[in-house]
């Protein structure tokens, strides 16, 4: 990992924590802590308290079955959370509450501490810089690499706004940027369907940067991907993190190695276990419930 990022990102983190030092703060029941003491600013993220995405106690049942339950959770800026666990875990529903694609029936949902994304609806959420990624990927197969990231491009979006766009300077800068992170800067005028699976999804998540996200959401971005691909897309995460909050859902075990702080184990619609992989990978109710013997 490039050492100027890591003290970038070391150094975003001192500063809220020096923050929470200064205001009032409880305990939150997922092992995080919540300011009390600072007014929110209109126009702004809330950040003060250190925890960029917050969920305290959220359930949601369809048909009788409990996917969620009692779901406590939270998450630092700039952090990359992996979050593992068997399928029907709860882990696509858990993105799916996030996102304002699925209401749960009871529980707090908070982005900062002061934005209630319960309140808010799918589009407003992922306009407010909550993006995410499926595991399939859904670009514009006809249009260029080029084209599918100035679509993505945060601009207002009438028909007349459309109609008379041009790339202003700053826009093309953060353009050639997102090409650069992505590592498609030579396959710029290359119509995404004659991509490769990986160069998709990379496409994909540049996409995604152009709407300029505090938080992205990737559900299994390696799946289906070559070792070659797995590898890069590891070093994209990587050079993502601190930048942007990741939360990574992935069943790749040496991927999830590769990228991982802090891993979140989910079983049964709650957390299992929480810490590093090699904390989480020894619990007996890990290896019982997921990684088996």
């Amino acid at each position: 990992m490039n050492p100027e990022l890591m003290q970038s990102g070391a150094k975003r983190l001192a500063t809220y924590q020096q923050k929470i030092a200064q205001s009032p703060v409880v305990n939150t029941a997922s092992g995080g802590s919540m300011s009390l003491g600072r007014p929110h600013q209109s126009g702004e993220l809330d950040l003060v308290h250190g925890r960029i995405l917050y969920l305290e106690d959220v359930s949601v049942s369809f048909d009788g079955f409990k996917a969620i339950n009692k779901l406590s959770l939270d998450i630092a800026p700039g952090e990359l959370r992996c979050v593992i666990g068997p399928n029907g875990a709860g882990k696509t529903t858990m993105m799916d509450i996030i996102t304002g694609k699925t209401r749960p029936d009871e529980g707090v949902v908070y982005f900062g501490s002061t934005i209630n994304l319960l309140r808010h609806t799918e589009p407003e959420i992922a306009a407010m810089g909550i993006g995410r990624k499926f595991q399939k990927p859904t670009v514009f197969e006809k249009l260029s690499v080029f084209e599918n990231l100035e679509l993505a491009l945060k601009t207002h979006k009438d028909v007349r706004s459309s109609l008379f766009f041009r790339l202003d300077s700053e826009q093309s800068d953060r353009l050639d940027e997102v090409l650069h992170i992505i590592k498609l800067t030579g396959h710029v005028h290359q119509t995404a369907g004659n991509l490769s699976h990986g160069q998709k999804q990379w496409l994909e998540i540049g996409m995604l940067l152009m709407q300029e996200p505090r938080v992205l959401l990737l559900d299994e971005p390696v799946a289906g991907m070559t070792d070659e691909e797995t590898e890069r897309t590891a070093e994209l995460l990587l050079q993502l993190k601190g930048k942007h909050c990741l939360i990574v859902v992935e069943h790749d075990m040496k991927f999830i190695e590769a990228i991982s702080d802090t891993v979140t184990v989910l079983c049964d619609g709650a957390v299992l276990a929480q810490g590093p992989l090699a904390k989480v990978a020894a619990d007996e109710r890990v290896i019982e419930s997921y990684l088996g013997r």
